[in-house]
């Protein structure tokens, strides 16, 4: 069996294009804050590449940078800010922050109808109630790539490593929507490689580079990493299939090959569609706003 790669830089393109036309028919371009707090270099690259990607699209992007020891009350106050602005349609806090600040507390104050992330509990309920509202960035980017190898999902066994709030437990709610069976693995998981053996769809949300090996996935399952490790080299340096360093997945990619029938790279997998279904959610909630003036 030949093992398909899913191309997340060419699928995200393609979102982006959609979107694009999308925002040409808007009365004005949608805006989205950002607001980055320190010097975390990671942090520092995704900001610019989500302002890249507004750029491509048409939707204006608003960069909020803050102090390392900015304070959790001067952060509320640029949220509340941002909540009242008419030009701004979405608003993204960044993580991590700062050890002395509380993000769950500081993610709580943003409109839930301009949290383009879907992590207020407002936008979280409404995911669990199969209502409309915001859906995470990473898991409806996950949810697209799956749909990009099989569309129709209905009866197949979905395996999630991980049960965070920000990936793990609402790619189960997307994907019991798409009438999988779905089951929750987390550190406490008893026979992980078994469970992971009877998925037809696997996802590995965990942060833990090359955890997941090949002979833990069943012949023909759709394989998404989510991990994002950086692994400096190993000295001596390696021989044989021993990983190099750099960026790694939570899968150990290459024991995959001949036995998933697709699978996500690292990097070029997930990470260019969370960018893209960022700007989703943006354009989402500025047609929301004018379709809702009274709001």
């Amino acid at each position: 069996m030949e093992t398909k790669i899913i191309d997340g830089k060419e699928a995200a393109a393609k979102l982006r294009d959609e979107i694009a036309v999308q925002v040409k028919t808007l009365p004005c371009a949608p805006g989205l804050a950002v607001i980055l707090v320190g010097d975390d270099p990671a942090s520092q690259v995704y900001v610019r590449n989500k302002i890249k990607a507004c750029e491509k699209t048409g939707i204006t992007s608003f960069e909020h940078r803050m102090s390392e020891n900015a304070t959790q009350q001067e952060i509320r106050h640029v949220i509340k800010n941002l909540n009242t602005n008419t030009d701004i349609h979405g608003i993204l806090l960044q993580l991590p922050l700062p050890a002395h600040l509380n993000g769950d507390e500081l993610i709580q104050e943003i409109d839930p109808a301009k949290d383009v992330d879907g992590l207020t509990i407002a936008n979280i309920g409404k995911l669990v109630a199969g209502l409309p509202g915001m859906t995470p960035c990473t898991p409806q980017g996950s949810l697209l790539l799956i749909k990009s190898v099989q569309e129709d999902l209905t009866g197949l066994h979905a395996v999630i490593i991980g049960r965070s709030l920000l990936f793990g437990k609402p790619m189960a709610q997307l994907l019991l929507a798409e009438n999988c069976t779905v089951t929750q693995c987390h550190s406490k998981t008893r026979d992980l490689p078994g469970i992971c053996s009877q998925a037809d769809i696997l996802i590995a949300a965990v942060g833990r580079a090359q955890m997941v090996k090949g002979d833990w996935i069943k012949p023909g399952a759709i394989v998404i990493d989510v991990g994002i490790n950086r692994v400096p080299p190993p000295s001596p340096p390696p021989s044989g299939g021993e990983h190099k360093g750099g960026l790694l997945g939570d899968v150990d990619f290459d024991s995959t090959q001949g036995i998933a029938r697709a699978i996500t790279p690292v990097p070029g997998g997930v990470g260019p569609m969370t960018i893209a279904c960022l700007l989703k959610n943006t354009v989402k909630a500025a047609q929301s706003c004018w379709e809702e003036p009274e709001r």
